[in-house]
């Protein structure tokens, strides 16, 4: 029996309200709702100023591309967080975005604040932000029961688009109304709180990696552990092991499938600055993120109760109907239908999102899921800052409207290609997954 069902059953004999009897759980649970109000503050801050004081899509795509950047290098975060104590990371990346965050507000006090310095401290924000995504992937199972990863990862899901559908949606207001310094001092806030939350998490030492874990890979020697090339050698062996257990798997369709969606939404985001400007100024467009993060909330609300359905065929259909009101909210007749349509075009996506995370969880082993992350985020996410830097020069030349359009494509490029593919539609349903159903090999030392 693992720390985390031991911790759930002690805490709640009936098992009814396990999850939030779960003290450390809680505890990272607010670190993310806290952090995310922060990470969607200084996105929506950082992108509206680059597009107001330059007017450009392209320095626009830029910066959003930088932030994006996360999803290119996660490939090497992912051996890093398998072998480091995540506290410290937790804990150690709230305070580096913190302090940042603060050399913006000095500088619009001072009068320097301009896209020369946004456009270098948004890369400080990226790389401080890089090991969240594969921390959270491997850190849950540890917290967790095997029976509760859905309800974890929905309630994640949930609360991390909740806050960003709030503070999206409230960004571009504050902005219009207290400007930019207070938005960020505000932001240095969030990130020493959600600091102080993850400072508190106990992990016990069954779920840190062990000495033996951290140095079996490495010989045992002193001036050996510190070499270089040893680390290098390593980190390639860890990687190699990641690859190899995807090899062969349905994943590699579905990362294919996200790639495209990705670049599409790489594109949007990159213009939809411009976008919203055009239906009414820094308000609209942070009520479009904020119907971004309201349908993507729906979604992880709902995403437990289709739990039972044929994976493959809720894929099919949600990303069919997403495309068809992604189309429709741009040439809708007023900017409030344009808002709803887009947010509804989300649904599908936050359904599938956190049904995807139970379904890794699920058939791969705990051991190899902060590495997996990071190599399926970087296959499939990498086409993220490239459809920024796209979509911001695509639009100077055909138009914020119609680049838009065209980025509906990318949902409906996964419809299309699972409607081809009837092998990847008739997969099981996430609660009836198995390794087998989906090509996954558990090899005997993984399962130990």
């Amino acid at each position: 029996m693992t720390a985390a069902e031991v911790a759930e059953k002690t805490d709640s004999p009936t098992g009814r309200s396990s999850l939030w009897r779960n003290r450390d759980f809680r505890r990272f649970f607010a670190g993310q709702f806290v952090t995310n109000a922060g990470d969607s503050l200084y996105t929506v801050a950082v992108l509206w100023l680059v597009f107001d004081l330059s007017g450009s899509t392209v320095l626009t795509g830029i910066a959003n591309s930088i932030l994006l950047l996360p999803w290119l290098l996660q490939i090497f975060a992912g051996p890093i967080v398998d072998r480091l104590p995540i506290r410290p990371v937790l804990v150690g990346s709230q305070v580096a975005q913190g302090v940042v965050v603060l050399v913006l507000p000095l500088a619009a006090v001072t009068g320097h604040l301009s896209v020369e310095l946004l456009l270098a401290v948004v890369p400080v924000l990226m790389l401080a932000a890089l090991l969240m995504t594969p921390m959270e992937a491997a850190l849950v199972p540890r917290l967790v029961s095997d029976e509760r990863l859905s309800q974890a990862n929905s309630a994640l899901a949930t609360v991390t688009l909740g806050l960003d559908m709030v503070f999206d949606a409230l960004g571009g207001a504050f902005i219009a109304v207290f400007g930019a310094t207070a938005l960020f001092l505000f932001d240095s806030v969030t990130f020493a709180i959600a600091g102080l939350l993850f400072a508190g998490i106990s992990l016990s030492k069954t779920s840190e990696p062990s000495d033996s874990e951290q140095t079996s890979d490495s010989p045992t020697t002193e001036s050996d552990e510190t070499d270089g090339d040893s680390i290098l050698r390593s980190y390639v062996s860890d990687l190699r092991v990641g690859i190899s257990t995807l090899r062969g798997t349905v994943f590699v369709e579905f990362m294919l499938m996200t790639a495209v969606a990705n670049l599409a939404t790489g594109v949007t985001l990159a213009i939809l600055p411009s976008f919203g400007d055009s239906l009414g100024g820094p308000a609209v467009y942070g009520l479009l993120l904020g119907a971004l993060g309201i349908g993507r909330f729906l979604g992880s609300l709902v995403a437990p109760r289709f739990e039972h359905v044929s994976y493959g065929r809720l894929l099919f259909v949600g990303n069919a109907v997403g495309a068809c009101f992604w189309f429709a909210s741009v040439y809708a007749p007023t900017a409030a239908l344009t808002v709803v349509l887009f947010g509804l075009a989300w649904v599908p996506i936050g359904i599938s999102g956190v049904l995807t995370s139970t379904l890794n969880q699920t058939v791969f082993p705990k051991d190899l899921l902060g590495r997996l992350s990071t190599i399926k985020g970087t296959a499939s996410g990498a086409t993220l800052p490239l459809g920024s830097l796209i979509g911001g020069v695509v639009a100077e030349s055909l138009g914020t409207t119609t680049t838009m359009a065209v980025a509906a494509f990318g949902f409906g490029f996964t419809g299309l290609y699972l409607l081809a593919r009837p092998r990847l539609r008739r997969l099981p349903a996430v609660a009836d997954a198995t390794p087998e159903a989906f090509g996954v090999t558990v090899s005997a030392e993984s399962e130990e």
